[in-house]
């Protein structure tokens, strides 16, 4: 029969023995972790190595043969990928294609990453052509039709003219480690604008008739005046503010004002015509020297005979004859006649033709760039610009020491010394307004030798002896008839060069 032992003489007994087991035995020490990854790669051949590209876009395997007797599965490929990091993109079927043939010492393809989807701001989409005239029509001999030309595009009340299209935005990129490559984030346009128009959600219809145009994002419907016969003496004066259009002729005397745009689509003779946008000539004018036609935007004819035409925009015609015209952009005279003959043609940015002056030897001038007299206008208000400067630098140092002498007299400053500063302050206004005045002009001056920049003429058909050609503030007379030349400035120098036609 065994020994018995309380509870407590086998308390003692367990403690004694844990004592002794600390004699003898070294401190317990927790098992290292043992680095598995070369055992786990260890299933693929030694030799196989994974490449990813600089960007991280792609990953390319490059697999070793296994050993004798073993085979490799697709999931053998992914776990290797994976534990080397590429966890995106994986092409399954190269994948796939490698275990099944057998692909091995290649660079392979194995993983694409996602490249940014981009999106799009939302967008108005115009259903009709925002465009301001349709093309000309090019007639069989060369010349250019302007009967075709129309200055409006109409619409009926209740018309769809616009939808808007929602913003959609950009789908994120990943790169094969998972990297996220956020994509840019696109925004919705405030709804839209306009006179005359209503919105439907994310449609918009015209509500009255008229003549549609888009102008800084607002679609506008604007009333038309529109006289269906002719405009003679009886009616004399024409005024609107939005657009006019004469389906007949307009004959002698009339004067025409239109804010906006004048089409005539008769023949025009001996009026006088001024509008703040473009104007059509149909049939031409014949000015007989007394008509005037001024447009802020361009002057289009079939043709302009002794008229003189002021344009802020282009000046297009099949000819021209015997008239001044001035345009702040060109000049063409278009089509196979294309014809410049007589008076005084220029055009800031420069002049193209068909033909220049006549066998006759008709005085013709032809010009491009700036005037001679606006270089030394521009001179000169440099220099007052310089003076008002000096003169405003003189009186701020007058002022200035009034000012300080005022503030330590204080109360005991003369009345005489108070006059003289609101004078002075008065004085400093007016040169200030006076030198806004003079920058103005200055400005405007260099904007037009800055558009006169490169401006040449240009004529590809016959120029005919005695037509004089003047570039900015230099001029030649042609001496002998020649063709196809193109005349342009270099240091003050005109010089003339062969138009190669190929």
């Amino acid at each position: 029969m065994g020994t018995q032992f309380s509870s407590e003489q086998l308390d003692r007994l367990k403690n004694a023995m844990a004592k002794l087991r600390e004699t003898v035995e070294p401190d317990y020490v927790e098992p290292e972790e043992v680095d598995t990854q070369e055992e786990e790669d260890s299933v693929l051949a030694q030799g196989t190595y994974m490449k990813i590209d600089e960007d991280e876009m792609a990953a390319w395997l490059y697999l070793m043969p296994p050993e004798s007797g073993t085979a490799y599965t697709k999931q053998d490929l992914i776990d290797y990928l994976t534990r080397h990091g590429v966890v995106e993109g994986l092409h399954q079927s190269n994948l796939s294609a490698m275990i099944k043939k057998k692909v091995y010492n290649r660079e392979i393809l194995v993983a694409r990453g996602r490249e940014i989807q981009d999106g799009a701001n939302g967008y108005f989409e115009y259903l009709f052509t925002p465009e301001e005239y349709g093309a000309p029509k090019i007639r069989e001999d060369g010349s250019v039709d302007y009967t075709n030309m129309t200055a409006l595009q109409n619409v009926r009340a209740g018309e769809k003219v616009a939808v808007y299209h929602q913003a959609v935005q950009s789908i994120d990129g990943c790169t094969v480690l998972g990297t996220v490559m956020p994509g840019r984030l696109y925004h919705d346009l405030p709804p839209m604008r306009g006179k005359g128009i209503r919105r439907e959600d994310e449609d918009y219809y015209a509500q009255t008739d008229g003549k549609i145009e888009v102008k800084d994002g607002r679609i506008d419907i604007q009333n038309v005046h529109e006289i269906s016969g002719d405009v003679d003496m009886i009616i004399g004066k024409v005024e609107f503010f939005g657009d006019i259009i004469i389906n007949g002729n307009v004959e002698e005397g009339v004067v025409i004002r239109a804010g906006r745009n004048i089409e005539i689509r008769g023949s025009t003779s001996l009026a006088n015509l001024y509008a703040g946008g473009d104007i059509v000539l149909s049939r031409g004018i014949q000015g007989g020297n007394r008509s005037k036609v001024s447009a802020r935007g361009s002057v289009y004819a079939d043709f302009i005979e002794h008229t003189t035409v002021d344009a802020g925009g282009l000046v297009q015609a099949n000819v021209i004859m015997n008239s001044t015209i001035n345009a702040k952009d060109k000049v063409i005279a278009t089509g196979k006649k294309g014809a410049i003959i007589g008076g005084y043609v220029s055009a800031i940015k420069g002049v193209e033709a068909t033909n220049a002056g006549n066998s006759a030897e008709l005085r013709t001038i032809i010009h491009c760039g700036y005037e001679a007299q606006t270089h030394e206008l521009l001179l000169e208000i440099r220099k007052k610009e310089t003076e008002i400067r000096a003169r405003i630098a003189n009186l701020v140092d007058t002022m200035s020491e009034a000012l300080r002498e005022k503030r330590m007299r204080g109360a005991q400053t003369s009345a005489a010394t108070e006059k003289k500063l609101l004078d002075w302050d008065k004085l400093k206004d007016q040169y200030f307004a006076e030198l806004d005045k003079v920058e103005n002009e200055r400005k405007n001056l260099e904007e037009t030798v800055e558009q006169s920049r490169g401006a040449e003429i240009r004529i590809d058909g016959s120029i005919f002896r005695g037509v004089v050609i003047a570039i900015n503030a230099e001029q030649m007379m042609i001496e002998r008839s020649t063709t196809f030349m193109k005349y342009s400035a270099d240091k003050g120098v005109i010089e003339g060069s062969v138009i190669i036609h190929n």
